[in-house]
């Protein structure tokens, strides 16, 4: 009879054990290393697109706005316009000193429109003596004001206690509180229509929330609110550098004949164009990115950030139609 031998059952041998361990620890860290990168790829892809849709919005609201600016309705001479004294009360955001500026269309004494006004380069001392409503240490500095001044795109159906209004009738106009609507000495004869009056003030803000958490933002400086009274309005975290080029019309041909940087407020009467340049750069870090490239806008000094955020020039050209039929109306 033959017997059957048996031989006894063994496990892993050391090396075999090694040998699985060593594979398990690295498909594990292969895992680990596609979850990173994926992890990592996602966070720079929203910042990313973050950073480009703030900055596009942002360049869109001041585009539209110095697009219209000068736009009075059917008024198309600023000189007409006249404004109720109470006005004045706490809403004011001109030089110090100068009282009802922000409801002058023309410049006392010159007679030049208001419309649109602009510093270059500004710094806080500058912006500061221009606009009194602006804060000490609030502007980034070496960044581009401007301020534009008109009314709504739209006739106003509803009045509020919250807003300034102009009444017109495409002769004379007058601004006045929601509450207050014009009445003797001062009467626009019907038919007349009443537009939301819009003045704003756009800069680059050194903080985003609060005073120095480092966060470049686009505001403006706006009339509305309860009184009504300047408000801050931030448009768009991010954005490091504002810059605007005015094309001014030298020959009246409607038709821009040279780009200033800094025009002075004679030179702005002929504006009928402008170039607008918008630094934007991601709100969190790329800790993978060293940024050393060198970014030109304008006549700002060129900038390497040495850093590690990602940035992109946005610019947009608008032709500012209000300003230009009404030269063109002049000749």
């Amino acid at each position: 009879m033959k017997v059957k031998s048996h031989k006894p059952q063994t496990g892993f041998t050391v090396v075999e054990l090694m040998i699985a361990v060593t594979l398990s620890m690295l498909l594990g860290l292969a895992i680990v290393t596609v979850f990173v990168n994926n992890s990592y790829s996602f966070d720079q892809d929203e910042n990313l697109a973050r950073m480009q849709d703030d900055a596009r919005h942002a360049l869109r609201e001041i585009a539209f706005d110095l697009r219209m600016a000068g736009h009075y309705a059917d008024l198309h001479l600023p000189d007409a316009v006249a404004f109720d004294g109470a006005l004045a009360i706490g809403t004011d955001c001109g030089p110090a000193g100068e009282v009802n500026w922000m409801y002058r269309t023309i410049e006392a004494g010159t007679g030049n429109s208001l419309s649109i006004t602009a510093i270059d380069n500004a710094t806080n001392s500058a912006a500061t003596a221009a606009h009194s409503c602006f804060l000490g240490g609030e502007l980034l500095d070496g960044t581009d004001v401007v301020s534009i001044k008109r009314v709504a795109g739209a006739e106003a159906t509803v009045l509020s206690a919250n807003d300034v209004y102009l009444r017109t009738n495409g002769t004379v106009g007058y601004l006045f509180n929601g509450l207050t609507p014009p009445s003797p000495p001062f009467v626009v004869n019907a038919p007349s229509a009443d537009w939301t009056y819009r003045p704003s003030i756009y800069y680059v803000r050194q903080f985003a929330n609060a005073p120095g958490d480092g966060i470049p933002t686009l505001c403006r400086k706006s009339l509305r609110g309860a009184g009504p009274a300047m408000t801050t309005e931030c448009i768009a975290t991010g954005i490091e550098n504002l810059q605007i080029e005015y094309g001014i019309d030298t020959t009246a041909d409607g038709h821009p004949n040279a780009y200033m940087t800094n025009p002075s407020l004679n030179d702005i009467q002929n504006v009928v164009a402008a170039r607008i340049f918008l630094l934007a750069r991601t709100t969190e870090i790329d800790t993978r990115y060293v940024n050393n490239k060198t970014y030109s806008l304008s006549n700002s000094p060129d900038f390497v950030p040495g850093d590690s955020f990602h940035r992109r020039v946005f610019s947009t050209s608008v032709s500012i139609q209000n300003i230009r039929s009404l030269n063109m109306m002049s000749l």
